[in-house]
Order: structure tokens, then sequence, then C-alpha cells
């Protein structure tokens, strides 16, 4: 499968993009994560993509196309991959096309998560990081054994400077601004699934396994 998560941050898409990179044995590419470990490496691409995720805008069109293009020509996305958080504008997605084109290949399926926008500044205001080994958290739906501390490696967590609730405003205020018109995009090719990402992630999940499977690809 070639497919592509959409939604706004924090609807739950890099969860379930994961759960299907298991589930199919197929890589899940994320431009966040890439973009955090160049941040936590201080490489030149690393600071300048911090300056602009600190006050909530979008890492530059050419930064973030040429990171994916070396992603999807590795071995292990010869047959297939889940994109998630790329494409975020309509020149990325054009940029994604072309070079599908180039391979001989296409997307088999968009899935837009909808989320109400309260749930998600609260799920993204919640999140906790391990400042050692980067697990995740959060103080309502999935709270460390002991505050403050991760449960994998004993580090201490903290709120991620993207994860604060002014930049969650201004990164909701990008999207909508910017990645929303995807959506359009990808239902004029007839591409484009939505999904309702309320709930638990086992009952998102499962609608996420229907909906693949109604179009043959799962």
């Amino acid at each position: 499968m070639r497919l592509v998560f959409l939604g706004a941050p924090g609807v739950g898409k890099g969860t379930q993009a994961e759960l299907i990179a298991s589930r199919f044995h197929q890589p899940k590419i994320s431009t966040g994560d890439i973009l955090r470990e160049a941040v936590r490496n201080k490489t030149a691409l690393g600071l300048q993509a911090k300056a602009r995720l600190d006050q909530g805008k979008l890492v530059p069109d050419e930064v973030v196309v040429g990171i994916v293009k070396e992603k999807l020509a590795e071995p292990m996305s010869a047959k297939g991959f889940i994109l998630d958080g790329f494409p975020r504008t309509i020149r990325q997605a054009e940029d994604l096309d072309e070079l599908l084109r180039s391979r001989g290949e296409r997307l088999d399926r968009v899935v837009n998560f909808v989320v109400p926008l309260d749930a998600v500044v609260r799920r993204l205001t919640g999140r906790r990081s391990c400042s050692k080994c980067q697990a995740i958290f959060h103080v309502e739906t999935n709270p460390p054994r002991r505050d403050g501390i991760c449960d994998r490696c004993g580090g201490e967590l903290v709120q991620r400077s993207d994860d604060k609730k002014e930049t969650v405003e201004a990164r909701l205020s990008v999207y909508e601004q910017q990645t929303a018109p995807l959506v359009d995009y990808y239902r004029q090719r007839d591409l484009l699934s939505e999904l309702d990402g309320s709930g638990r992630i086992e009952a998102v999940h499962q609608r996420l396994m229907d909906l693949l499977s109604a179009k043959g690809l799962a």
C-alpha cells in the first residue's frame, strides 16, 4: 500500500500510521520524526527547522521534499509506505505526484483523520516526551507511573516547545491556512477518504482497517 495520512496536529494519524506499518511490514515515513531527530542532533537542517517549529510554522517545502525523496529512494519503501505528515502543502503534493510518476507508481489512498478542535488542543498540550529515549506520554490518557518520570528509561518528561498552548494554536492556524486545502486536492482526484479519529486508539484502528478493506487494500 502507498498511503498518505492527513489531519491536523494531534488527531492521532501518527499512532495509526505506526500500527498499519507494523501490521503490514511497510515503513512509516514521518517528516516530524526526521526533523525532530535533526533538531536533537543540532545539524544545520535541525537548527533551521527548530526556529520554524518553535514558532508553530511549517518548515520550507524544499527542505521537507528533499528529506522525503531520500526516504522513498530507500529499498524499504519499494513495496509501499505510509506517509505521516507529508504532504503539507499543495506544492508538496504536486512534487510527490511527480516523484511517484517518475517511478511508475501512484498513491492508493489518502485518509483524512477528523477530530473536534477542542479535543485536538487537549491531546497536544497534554503530551509529555522523555528527554532521553523520546517515549511519549499524556497527562490524561497515558500518564507515567511516576509523575514526570519516563516508565521506559527513567528520564525526565518534558513538554516539547511545539506542544505548548500558544504554539499549538499557531500550528492549528497554519494547518487550516496551508494544509487543509489538500483535502480538496485529493478529493478531486478521487483518492480521499475521511475517517472519524475520535475515541480510543483501538476503535479508530478498527474503523481504519474497515476503510482499507472496503477499498481492497487490506
